[in-house]
C-alpha cells in the first residue's frame, strides 16, 4: 500500500446478502445520513438490469483471469467486489470514473446505482420451499459506513448511498478510540456473516488518522434441491495437478440435472432448494485444467451453460471447506483501473467536494463450505482509501480432479461466487 504523510481514510466494503442501516444524525455512536429513504421499487428497465448482470459477470471472469495464477484453492465473491466498488464509483469523477466504468463494466452513474438497487432487492427474495425438511435459501446484503464524527460528505454522495444502497454513516471516535472502533466493526462483520468472516480489519488498520470505513458484506446458505445421501459418502482418491493423489471424503448420488460435455471439459449444474440458485461445476479433462481455466471468459462460460441439457447422472463431488484472502489492488491496476490508485490522478471529489482521496488497497476475503446438505459461503471486500499531499463417461460426472465452481442466481443470472478446488484437503 502506498503511504503518505496525510491522514488515512479507510473505506471498507464487505458483502453479505441483507440490506443496511439507517438512523438519525448524532455524535459518536449515532448515524449521519441522508434524509432520503431507500428506494424499494426502483424503476429500472429489463435491458438495464440485464446489462448490469452481464457486466458484473464479465468483470467476474476478467478478475478471475487476473487472479488464477495464484497457488492453491481460490474462492471470491465478484458480486461483493462489484457492489463495494460501485459504492466507491459513486464518488469517482473524471478519468478515475471512466477507468472504473471500463474495468467494472459499469454504465453511467445515473443508471448504475438504481440498477444495483433493483438487483440487490431482487436477490433478497426468499424462494418457496416445497420440502419441509429443507431450509429456505439465505441470501443477504448489508451496506454500512463507519466514519470519524468530524468528517463531512457531500449531500449528493449521502443521497446515493441512502437511496440505492440503504447505507447511513455510523459516527465513530476514531481519533481517540481507534482500536475499540476496529473491534466493533469486525464484530459487526462477523455477526452479519454468521461468524464466517472474522478479523476483517487487522490490528493497526484503524488509527487516529482513519476517517471512513464503508462496509458491504455477502452471506449465502442453501440446501441442495437433491441432497447427497451421507451413507454414500466415502474416502476416495482425488488426483492433483501434478498427478499425485490425496484421499478425501467423496459424496455421491444419482441425479437428473443439467449437464454438457465439450472439448476438454464437462459441466453439471446442481440446483439449490427453491430453484433460484445453482452451483455450476466445471470439470476440465485430465491434463487440460490450465488450458480451460486460462480460456475462461464470460462468453465461453455462457456458451457452456447454453449447451447443457437435463441428464441422468451419477454425481460424485468432494466435500470441501476453505477460505481465501488477498489484495486486489495490483489486479485492478493491471486491468486498467490505475488512476484510482494514483494519488496524483485519482478523483473522488464526488465524495467530499475535494480532489483529495485515492484508493490505497482493495482487500477481499471469502469462505465456502460444501457438504451433503448444501453450501455456505460468505465474503467481505475492503476498499481502503487514503488522502493525497480428463475424459468423463457420458452418464457419469465424477469430480475426482481439480475443478471450478460458480454459484449463480438463476433468475438474474448473476454470479455470486466463483472458485476452484485444486486440493479438497
Amino acid at each position: 500500500m502506498k503511504t503518505f504523510q496525510r491522514s488515512i481514510i479507510l473505506l471498507m466494503l464487505a458483502s453479505i446478502l441483507l440490506s443496511a442501516c439507517g438512523g438519525s444524525a448524532g455524535n459518536a455512536g449515532g448515524v449521519a445520513e441522508s434524509n432520503r429513504a431507500r428506494e424499494k421499487n426502483p424503476q429500472v428497465s429489463e435491458a438495464d438490469s440485464q446489462a448490469l448482470v452481464d457486466g458484473n459477470n464479465a468483470f467476474a471472469l476478467d478478475l478471475y483471469q487476473t487472479l488464477h495464477s495464484q497457488d492453491g484453492n481460490l474462492i471470491l465473491s465478484p458480486f461483493s467486489i462489484s457492489l463495494a466498488l460501485a459504492m466507491t464509483y459513486a464518488g469517482a469523477r473524471g478519468e478515475t470514473e471512466s477507468q472504473m466504468a471500463d474495468v467494472l463494466h459499469f454504465s453511467s452513474q445515473e443508471q448504475t446505482h438504481p440498477t444495483f438497487n433493483a438487483l440487490d432487492l431482487a436477490l433478497e427474495k426468499t424462494p418457496t420451499i416445497v420440502d419441509k425438511d429443507q431450509e429456505p435459501m439465505q441470501l443477504s446484503i448489508v451496506n454500512s459506513v463507519w466514519a470519524e464524527q468530524t468528517f463531512a460528505f457531500l449531500p449528493d454522495f449521502l443521497d446515493t448511498l441512502a437511496v440505492n444502497y440503504g447505507a447511513g454513516i455510523n459516527l465513530m471516535d476514531f481519533l481517540n478510540q481507534p482500536d475499540p472502533a476496529r473491534r466493533e466493526i469486525n464484530q459487526w462483520v462477523s455477526d452479519k456473516t454468521k461468524d464466517k468472516i472474522n478479523d476483517l480489519l487487522p490490528e493497526g488498520s484503524i488509527n487516529p488518522d482513519t476517517k471512513m470505513v464503508l462496509v458491504n458484506a455477502i452471506y449465502f446458505k442453501g440446501d441442495w434441491q437433491y441432497p447427497f445421501d451421507a451413507n454414500n459418502t466415502y474416502d476416495g482418491d482425488f488426483t492433483l495437478l501434478d498427478g499425485s493423489t490425496v484421499s478425501t471424503p467423496m459424496m455421491g448420488d444419482s441425479m437428473f440435472i443439467p449437464y454438457a460435455a465439450g472439448d476438454g471439459y464437462a459441466i453439471a449444474e446442481l440446483p439449490y432448494a427453491g430453484g433460484t440458485a445453482v452451483m455450476d461445476v466445471l470439470l476440465p479433462d485430465e491434463g487440460r485444467f490450465d488450458e480451460i481455466e486460462s480460456q475462461l471468459t464470460n462468453d465461453t462460460f455462457q456458451q457452456m451453460l447454453a449447451e447443457m441439457s437435463d441428464s441422468d447422472l451419477v454425481v460424485q463431488l468432494p466435500k470441501f471447506t476453505f477460505e481465501s484472502s488477498f489484495s486486489l489492488s495490483s489486479a485492478l491496476e493491471d486491468m486498467g483501473m490505475d488512476a484510482a490508485f494514483d494519488p496524483n490522478r485519482a478523483d473522488f471529489s464526488g465524495m467530499t467536494g475535494n480532489n483529495d482521496l485515492f484508493i490505497g488497497d482493495v482487500i477481499h476475503k471469502a469462505f465456502v463450505a460444501v457438504d451433503e446438505k448444501g453450501t455456505e459461503a460468505a465474503a467481505a471486500t475492503a476498499v481502503i482509501m487514503e488522502a493525497t499531499s480428463a475424459m468423463i463417461h457420458e452418464n457419469f460426472f465424477i469430480v475426482d480432479k481439480p475443478f471450478l465452481f460458480f454459484i449463480r442466481d438463476t433468475e438474474s443470472g448473476q454470479i455470486l461466487f466463483i472458485g476452484r478446488v485444486l486440493n479438497p484437503q
